[in-house]
């Protein structure tokens, strides 16, 4: 909204300073300061709110050192996160950026899940939440809504030099281009890394090769699914989930603002995808958000984000990983949230199988998700915290040299 009527009295008036609301690295920077403040000014009012409102965790006992601590701590803090998130991005985005239109989507699709899960488990006094298979129900919901965007719309593009041999390229700064539509991603650590998923079905005929949106939004659906859940269950200890997320959007910044710059994505060797720079301000409110939560939910907490903040989290990497086109490197960059999914799914599985064999159920963990394990080994829950974010750091700078090392 800012964008706009800034924007309206540099053209019509020409009010001195106004012109610098047009560049993306002011309002990002604009963005984290507001959603900050944001989540200062608000936060700390929300908590008392579900303080007086008695909206507070109930505790499972699992044996876990402070964990009684914990009890009547406040949830839905994640309605912080949201605030935080929503707000800049609606004062100084594009809101015509049909990436933009995607991402105020998926955070306010997924928040909303989150909220209901979090509703009945406070208030109607149900453990258990929203039945797993809702959850799974919207989470497909808006992979297959983002999917088809993606897929279908013509304003999702990538721009295709024109080379001297006649050859085109998605990498030349030449003066002759066009934007195309077409669904290609980026394969990390090789040379020519763009796959395009229609060739997958190129070998099949031409029916074949007009189908593979029947691939395309399955993949969009797993990986929005996945992702979610994964930060879901990383949100278990104080700042964890929280963090991770935060370093994970900083690294999806800098590939927004290369996609999204011509020039830096030929220095680069990188796709340009127009219009994709706007997302670095809705990146950086995400990462403002984050840390401004952190506040509050560092340890110890004084309150819990929830799933109305950790499935929206989760979310929100997954489709912004989708448009940047770097899909493919979700499993580096979101590793942590990675490790937690399988060490969940390896230990129920093994147990399951175990009991059928010998009668008995074992365990690969002391317990799963893999941070309490830790905690059942004896680890502070801080220091767990702590290691979990430097691993993600390094997880994210070998995301970033992805983009020369091939």
């Amino acid at each position: 909204m800012l964008y706009y009527f800034f924007r309206y009295l540099h053209d019509h008036f020409h009010v001195p300073g106004t012109g610098v609301f047009q560049y993306t690295t002011f309002r990002a920077g604009l963005a984290v300061v507001i959603s900050l403040l944001i989540a200062q000014i608000f936060g700390g009012r929300l908590i008392r709110l579900l303080q007086k409102k008695q909206v507070g965790e109930s505790i499972r006992d699992l044996g876990l050192q402070g964990q009684n601590e914990k009890k009547g701590t406040p949830t839905m803090g994640g309605l912080i996160i949201l605030l935080a998130i929503l707000v800049p991005v609606l004062l100084l985005a594009r809101l015509r950026n049909i990436y933009i239109i995607l991402m105020l989507i998926s955070t306010v699709w997924l928040g909303l899940i989150g909220f209901l899960d979090d509703y009945i488990k406070v208030f109607r006094k149900n453990k258990e939440g929203l039945s797993g298979r809702f959850k799974v129900l919207g989470q497909v919901g808006l992979g297959l809504t983002v999917g088809w965007v993606l897929f279908f719309s013509n304003e999702v593009t990538v721009r295709q030099y024109l080379l001297p041999n006649g050859a085109l390229s998605e990498v030349d700064a030449s003066k002759i281009y066009h934007d195309v539509h077409l669904m290609i991603t980026t394969v990390p650590f090789m040379k020519n890394n763009e796959l395009n998923y229609g060739d997958l079905f190129a070998t099949a005929g031409s029916f074949f090769n007009g189908l593979y949106s029947l691939f395309y939004i399955p993949i969009v659906i797993f990986l929005i699914t996945a992702v979610s859940n994964g930060a879901n269950i990383t949100d278990g200890l104080d700042g964890l989930a929280a963090g991770t997320s935060a370093i994970i959007g900083i690294t999806l910044a800098i590939f927004a603002f290369v996609s999204g710059n011509a020039l830096l994505a030929d220095y680069l060797d990188v796709m340009f995808i127009p219009d994709s720079g706007e997302l670095v301000i809705f990146c950086t409110a995400f990462v403002g958000a984050c840390i401004g939560f952190l506040w509050y939910n560092s340890y110890p907490a004084q309150v819990f984000m929830g799933d109305t903040g950790s499935l929206a989290l989760g979310g929100i990497i997954a489709v912004l990983a989708l448009i940047v086109r770097k899909e493919l490197l979700i499993p580096i960059l979101c590793g942590v949230f990675l490790i937690e999914n399988l060490s969940v799914i390896l230990q129920v599985s093994y147990f399951k199988y175990t009991k059928r064999k010998y009668g008995e159920g074992r365990r690969i963990l002391r317990m799963s998700p893999l941070h309490h394990h830790y905690q059942k080994l004896g680890y502070h829950e801080s220091k767990i915290v702590s290691r979990f974010w430097i691993v993600g750091i390094m997880l994210a700078v070998i995301t970033l040299v992805t983009l020369k090392l091939r």
